[in-house]
């Protein structure tokens, strides 16, 4: 008779992380058209970008209609600790209640439980469960005794496990979870993950890195297994991160090494169909993936900067469009670029709400047009046309060398003699 699997209840509105290919949280590439275009091709669950505990508190829930999207915003500080009235708004995080209901999982930065659930009760009514940051290896958490930092710090770490358990699960109905990596030696691991599973979480996330590797190391599958039969010891599921390229392959390394799901972040940067398994098509062409990103971007309002940024991960950098595309500095150039003219009316509209229809002054301006100069040149230079961008960078150089002349010779005799006598 097979030995029933022990599993930790999971509450009324959470979900079990058991059999899931889910997207990771990334910084920039984790906001919301993002984790639409993951979940329309197939994702399980998607994780928000990490969001800091300060960030959160003090900011006012509402919803927008306009882009049919519940967000939490608070008043740009620029540093100031009391902004002046009449600051901008800044929005500090957002979702998709139709789309990401039961699907959104928010991943929280902090490194006091205080403030941790201080900053989860303003969001845990609106998405599936709350995880912990304790593997991001980034200064900008690290530095503030989050992300990777806590791995050090683990009566921390533990605090603020049990504080959610404590507060925000009764409360909420949902689970908290904890995304870690992996320590120096497989006994250290071993003892973390039993301290964070006693906690009462429902969910692991293991990246399966140490904190100083970097993603182009490749990932140590080794403590995998171990991590998850301790994992299973508490019942608690076992996500595994780190080189999970597709929904497949990830299914596939959960079997191998006993977890019970995968998480992929770097492919899904890339193309979001990754979450497709073979059999219903597997990846689309980038082609595709990006039409449906463009528009799932206007459709969001999504910062036009982030937009830039995605598609920059998405195009092949050797495609004829990908030059043109950094280019951009509307959602009007984009689908012009991409030839996507049954989306140029919605790009316009999209443009004259956030101010992208006016044209640069000042230094904004000569930034872009010495910034558009220097990519042309590259593109001359790759296209094997050296001997052309080296005429033209020299016709530049003479020109402001003529410039600065004439500014010389029109300087007044006064200033001229004050000059020589210095």
């Amino acid at each position: 008779m097979a030995m029933e699997v022990k599993r930790v209840p999971i509450p009324r509105r959470g979900v079990d992380y058991r059999g899931k290919v889910v997207l990771a949280p990334m910084v920039r590439s984790g906001e919301m058209p993002s984790r639409l275009l993951a979940l329309k091709y197939g994702a399980d669950l998607v994780w928000g970008p990490e969001t800091v505990d300060h960030s959160m508190i003090g900011t006012t829930r509402r919803f927008n209609e306009y882009s049919n999207t519940i967000e939490w915003v608070r008043p740009s500080s620029h540093g100031q600790k009391d902004p002046p009235a009449d600051a901008k708004e800044s929005i500090i995080y957002r979702l998709h209640p139709e789309i990401e209901k039961d699907r959104l999982i928010f991943q929280i930065g902090t490194s006091d439980p205080d403030r941790a659930v201080q900053a989860s009760r303003l969001v845990a009514a609106d998405v599936a469960g709350i995880d912990v940051n304790a593997g991001c290896p980034k200064p900008f958490s690290t530095s503030g005794g989050m992300g990777a930092a806590l791995l050090r710090t683990p009566d921390k770490l533990c605090a603020i496990l049990e504080a959610l358990v404590e507060n925000i699960v009764p409360e909420f109905e949902i689970g908290i979870s904890v995304k870690i990596r992996l320590l120096e030696t497989p006994a250290e691991t071993e003892a973390l993950v039993r301290r964070l599973c006693a906690t009462g979480i429902t969910g692991l996330t293991i990246h399966c890195r140490t904190t100083p590797m970097r993603p182009r190391e490749r990932a140590i599958r080794g403590q995998l297994r171990m991590i998850a039969e301790v994992c299973h010891e508490f019942g608690v599921a076992c996500l595994v991160n780190g080189d999970v390229e597709t929904r497949d392959q990830g299914l596939k390394l959960a079997e191998e090494f006993g977890a019970d799901g995968a998480m992929i972040a770097t492919a899904a940067e890339k193309n979001p169909s990754c979450f497709r398994s073979e059999v219903d098509g597997g990846l689309a062409p980038w082609r595709e993936v990006v039409d449906d990103y463009v528009k799932a971007c206007m459709d969001s309002d999504n910062k036009f900067g982030n937009t830039k940024f995605l598609l920059a991960q998405m195009v092949p950098g050797k495609e004829k469009f990908y030059q043109p595309l950094n280019q951009c500095r509307s959602y009007t150039n984009i689908c012009e670029t991409l030839g996507l003219d049954e989306y140029v009316e919605q790009a316009r509209q999209v443009d004259k709400k956030r101010g992208l229809d006016q044209p640069l002054q000042g230094k904004a301006a000569k930034k872009a047009a010495a910034k558009k100069s220097r990519a042309n040149a590259t593109a001359l230079a790759a296209g094997g046309q050296m001997g052309r961008a080296r005429d033209i960078s020299t016709q530049k150089r003479k020109a402001a060398f003529s410039e600065r002349m004439a500014n010389t010779q029109t300087e007044s005799p006064e200033s001229t003699l004050v000059a020589s006598a210095g």
